[in-house]
């Protein structure tokens, strides 16, 4: 294992067209991940998650900035030396290779061969997903989730200080994605690594990173737990982000030290916010409810999350939508009028014009 520092890392692509412009790819980053740590790369696509990955890599090569392997510079380690693994998207196994072959390459070139067998077994054993009976076979003959399984333990049969993912369970659909990351939480439980993890999926981002870093644009927004982002999110783009259902947005403005919105507000706010400053509150669906006294709404749609035992229901009145959150037991039907009340300690507050928050 190794400690990783990133230190103002900044990566522009050149423009496609004559008539376009060059592409930010990456803008000052930097971060230390310590040894044994998981980090979770999560942000949209085009975010520059990928790019941040191979330049850990030694794949992509930055245009300022250093990649420091317990301190050391990545360029100043020979290649050789690195003992880095990275599992892609496709799985990228050699084609005509059995899966074993592909698997125990590493131990092959350094006449390690004896060391394999036992090490696959024991992969085999914590993932419990007999991946001895896919060894025989070469990828055409393997679906994408056994291709991707296939290739975490090549990339775990190395002697390895860093391990990196690059959305390897995008390709699978979602009964075995659940499964394969349960499967590599045991593994990376077993087989310590720093690593880094680059996803656009939530679950995926809370089950397996030890922190989150979510971006934006080429750079990192905010890092920490998955819990931590959603309770304290530190602008409107990381609340919005992060938490499935989204979080419900009212704009608002701040009045006599309250907020005060179309349908809702009176709410105690910040006393140094002249009247009439535009805030945004943000609220998310599960901290509402019913009363008689409270704003009256109509439903537009139910959706039930039967696994999660509660229903979303979209409502609205005047100019404005939001979701509510509700369990499974409570009856509601498409065009009925319900009243709500927000729960205000559990509101969120922003500054409408730059997303910061405030309160």
């Amino acid at each position: 294992m190794t400690t990783l520092t990133l230190e103002h890392l900044y990566k522009q692509f050149p423009p496609i067209h004559e008539d376009s412009q060059a592409i930010t790819a990456i803008e000052d980053i930097s971060l230390r991940l310590t040894s044994g740590e998981v980090l979770v790369l999560l942000g949209p696509s085009g975010c520059g998650k990928s790019t941040l990955l191979r330049m850990v890599a030694g794949l992509v090569k930055p245009d300022s900035g250093r990649v420091l392997f317990d301190n050391i510079e990545l360029s100043e380690i020979p290649l050789i030396e690195r003992h880095i693994g990275m599992v892609f998207q496709s799985g990228a196994l050699i084609p005509h290779w059995r899966a074993e072959q592909s698997v125990g390459f590493f131990y092959h070139l350094r006449h390690r061969d004896q060391e394999v067998t036992p090490r696959i077994e024991r992969i085999a054993q914590i993932t419990g997903i007999g991946l001895e009976k896919l060894l025989e076979r070469r990828p055409s003959q393997l679906s994408g989730g056994e291709q991707q399984r296939v290739s975490v333990a090549r990339a775990l049969t190395r002697d390895l200080r860093m391990l990196l993912f690059d959305e390897p369970f995008s390709n699978i659909d979602a009964l075995l994605r659940r499964q394969a990351r349960v499967e590599l939480k045991r593994l990376l439980h077993e087989f310590p690594v720093t690593a880094l993890y680059v996803t656009h999926d939530q679950d995926e981002a809370s089950a397996l990173g030890d922190k989150i870093a979510v971006m934006r644009e080429g750079k990192i927004v905010q890092i920490g737990t998955y819990a931590h982002l959603l309770d304290s999110p530190i602008n409107l783009f990381v609340a919005q982000f992060v938490g499935v259902p989204t979080i419900n947005v009212f704009h608002g403005q701040a009045q006599d030290g309250h907020w005060q919105g179309e349908n809702f507000g009176g709410y105690p706010f910040r006393t140094d916010y002249a009247n009439g400053t535009p805030v945004t509150l943000a609220i998310r669906p599960q901290y509402f409810t019913l009363a008689s006294d409270g704003v009256p709404c109509v439903v537009q749609n139910i959706f039930p999350y039967l696994a999660e035992r509660f229903q979303l229901l979209e409502v609205w009145i005047g100019g404005e939508h939001w979701s509510m959150a509700f369990p499974l037991e409570m009856k509601f039907e498409r065009g009925e009028t319900l009243y709500c009340h927000i729960q205000p300690e559990y509101a969120l507050y922003f500054d409408t014009q730059t997303g910061t928050r405030v309160g």
